[in-house]
């Protein structure tokens, strides 16, 4: 493909007054006006009003973990007094309420473009305040503060609640100047911009035919309209500037992958994921069911209630019979979503479903720790006993479900390499499934893995490109680069960018004469990427990892600082930091930094072992020896500590203390390598030179191959 074959997606922005308002569509859709109107989309974020404010600020007072908020008003303005960012209690004036139902939040204004979201909400089914974790404790210095990152409705919210949204975030001065044409998720905002259309309309009347112009129609195929749905109902990276309507989502965004963090090993709902990420799990997906063969696609609600929404499809005579589901007629158990569609509750009061519609597999259940439907109706039981059921009324499964090959590989189980490169090279597994297993493989690498890596660039899924690329970003691909460059001529701009990064340690001079093109405006775009992710800890990490591949290590340090300037309790960027500290000489940074994670976090082990280290290598061994000892403390499980502390004592030819600590480690492992050789050294070194032959004579059992070991058996047998 050659540089003028690429077509790169406009970054245009779109006018403002391109977009003309719900109630110039009104004039043609009275409809579908009257269907949204009033729905979570009109309602998605509105001036504070006696109309728009749900909540009771009738001078109330509400108190959640020590913290109590003062919900009251003067004249027509509403107010809370609440405990700021430095801890101290402030009054702040309410600018927006955001949502209906089931709950409504409050959205108040910060210097600097900041708009900062309440943790406190109304719970519009109870009527009352309700702390949306009321669990978790939160103290005002945190990102998650909801005076911080964590809460900030410009980099959390805006982009999904709005119309036509530029974040517009300065990084220099950490300062918002976000704009929207319209302050809710109005018609334009799935439809596209009216300007056009309605331009058209006025001058052909009656003879108007659609020209193509507008978004999400009954033209739109099915997975093209998943997809335009998913921009707002996912979890996500962002790669564009904004968002245009122009390209696909993948042009604008990259969504987050099953992972430990966000789902359960075999791809249910754990946090908040929006939806997406689960729906194209699903055999629905795959079938070309869309979003509003359930939902209205205006009103949001569903076309049906009960059983018929999905009766819709399913054969009502085989489906809808205890025949089927094996329980009484009109029962929570014979309801399908309550087998199919188990759910969490999320910001406190938010039950949502998990749209992967999934059958229970309590075998699964039993290997890998993963949810299922039954146990969570029929509390009482176990996984056996729903096992036990399931083959009784089913039999064994007669399918394999892609979590059979993606738990394991997630959770490291024997074999769990092979079964993700399973998963990741059959076509007939969702793409979704296909690219978390090859993300997953990052836990796994080794020059094979990477060589299994380089085949999925080629792969007909962009997911999974992207993904591969993600991987590849994070090793050394010095070796691979005529395997990358061809990404940065990719159709879609996420992947154009992963590619940049991934070859980012080399100079614009050494890139071929036929990649110049591209390759500038793929650096165009990972730069915009970089930009409009910057007030993000994530983003600004991305950045400082760029520096390093470019081997600034001095600009690296500083991004991972500017990363803790957003949130200073965030031990992993800290950790990275202090490692990049340490390849930089700075001692006393590295240990600074390895001090604040130890009073972070007191019984993270293996700090204290980082830590042990660095003061052995500064030759402060007391001090060092004390840190191992509170390593093997908080993880006496982890041979390797047992090992350095064992010569750290050699050091300090406390041979006794180093004989114990490592005969300590090989009650955990009898035949571990490193520690059987520092126990013979140790016995040599100590002149006990039967126990060294012992151990040694082992050493030579057990690794016959190596000679070094051969070698010192020799040394000591010619010991008079």
């Amino acid at each position: 493909m050659s540089d003028t074959e690429v077509v790169f997606t406009s970054t245009k922005q779109i006018p403002d007054n391109h977009f003309l308002g719900d109630e110039t569509c009104k004039t043609c859709h009275a409809d579908q006006f009257k269907s949204w109107q009033g729905s979570h989309h009109d309602k998605a974020m509105q001036v504070v009003s006696d109309s728009s404010v749900i909540g009771n600020f009738n001078n109330v007072k509400f108190k959640s973990q020590g913290v109590t908020s003062h919900f009251y008003k003067k004249g027509k303005d509403y107010f809370v007094n609440t405990e700021g960012p430095e801890g101290d209690y402030v009054d702040y004036k309410i600018e927006y309420a955001f949502g209906i139902k089931p709950l409504q939040q409050y959205i108040v204004r910060f210097p600097n473009g900041h708009y900062q979201c309440l943790r406190t909400a109304w719970d519009t089914e109870k009527g009352k305040w309700f702390d949306l974790y009321p669990d978790f404790k939160v103290v005002h210095s945190e990102w998650l503060h909801w005076s911080r990152g964590g809460l900030n409705w410009n980099t959390m919210c805006s982009d999904c609640h709005s119309t036509n949204v530029r974040k517009n975030y300065d990084f220099d001065t950490h300062s918002y100047n976000t704009k929207y044409a319209i302050i809710n998720v109005s018609c334009e905002a799935c439809h596209g911009p009216g300007k056009n259309h309605v331009g058209q309309v006025n001058v052909l009347g009656k003879k108007y035919k659609p020209s193509g112009d507008l978004k999400m129609t009954v033209e739109t195929p099915p997975k093209e309209l998943v997809d335009q749905c998913a921009r707002c109902h996912m979890r996500r990276e962002q790669i564009s500037e904004y968002f245009n309507f122009e390209g696909s989502m993948l042009d604008h965004y990259f969504p987050e992958l099953i992972n430990e963090r966000t789902y359960h090993p075999d791809g249910q709902i754990l946090d908040e994921v929006y939806v997406y990420g689960s729906f194209v799990q699903s055999k629905m997906y795959h079938n070309d069911v869309t979003c509003i063969n359930c939902h209205d696609a205006h009103s949001l609600k569903l076309k049906f209630e009960g059983n018929k929404l999905c009766l819709q499809c399913h054969v009502p005579e085989t489906y809808n019979s205890p025949a089927h589901h094996f329980h009484s007629n009109n029962s929570e158990g014979a309801k399908c979503i309550n087998c199919h569609m188990t759910g969490k509750y999320y910001m406190g009061n938010d039950f949502r479903r998990d749209h992967s519609f999934r059958i229970p597999r309590p075998d699964l259940s039993i290997k890998y720790g993963t949810p299922n439907a039954c146990i969570q109706c029929h509390t009482d039981k176990d996984n056996e006993w729903a096992w036990d059921n399931f083959k009784k009324h089913y039999g064994e499964p007669d399918y394999k479900h892609f979590s059979e090959l993606l738990a394991p590989g997630i959770l490291q189980k024997e074999n769990g390499l092979d079964a993700l490169l399973e998963l990741a090279r059959d076509t007939i597994y969702p793409d979704i499934a296909r690219a978390s297993a090859v993300s997953s493989m990052s836990n796994y690498l080794d020059a094979d893995t990477i060589n299994n890596m380089i085949s999925f660039l080629n792969d007909d899924s962009a997911l999974v490109k992207g993904t591969a690329l993600d991987v590849l970003g994070n090793v050394d691909t010095k070796d691979y680069v005529n395997y990358l460059l061809p990404k940065l001529k990719d159709e879609k701009r996420s992947v154009r960018v992963k590619a940049f990064f991934a070859i980012s340690y080399l100079d614009d001079i050494q890139i071929p004469e036929d990649y110049k093109t591209v390759y500038k405006k793929a650096k165009k775009e990972f730069e915009t990427k970089l930009n409009v992710t910057s007030d993000f800890v994530g983003g600004r990490v991305k950045r400082a990892d760029y520096y390093l591949k470019k081997g600034n290590l001095k600009a690296a340090i500083k991004g991972y600082e500017n990363a803790l300037e957003l949130d200073n309790l965030n031990n992993i960027v800290r950790t990275n930091l202090a490692n990049l500290y340490y390849r930089d000489q700075n001692y006393p940074k590295v240990e600074e930094a390895y001090k604040k994670i130890i009073e972070l976090e007191p019984e993270y082990a293996q700090t204290y072992y980082s830590y042990a280290l660095l003061l052995a290598e500064l030759n402060r061994l007391d001090e060092g020896i004390e840190q191992m000892h509170l390593a093997i403390k908080y993880m006496p499980e982890n041979i390797r500590f047992y090992y350095n502390l064992s010569l750290l004592y050699d050091k300090t030819n406390n041979l006794k203390q180093a004989e114990i600590i490592a005969a300590k480690g090989l009650k955990l492992d009898a035949n571990n390598e490193s520690l059987l050789y520092v126990l013979a050294y140790v016995y040599n070194k100590g002149n006990q030179i039967d126990k060294a032959k012992n151990i040694a004579s082992r050493l030579v059992q057990l690794y016959p191959n190596n000679s070094q070991y051969s070698s010192f058996y020799n040394q000591l047998n010619n010991i008079n």
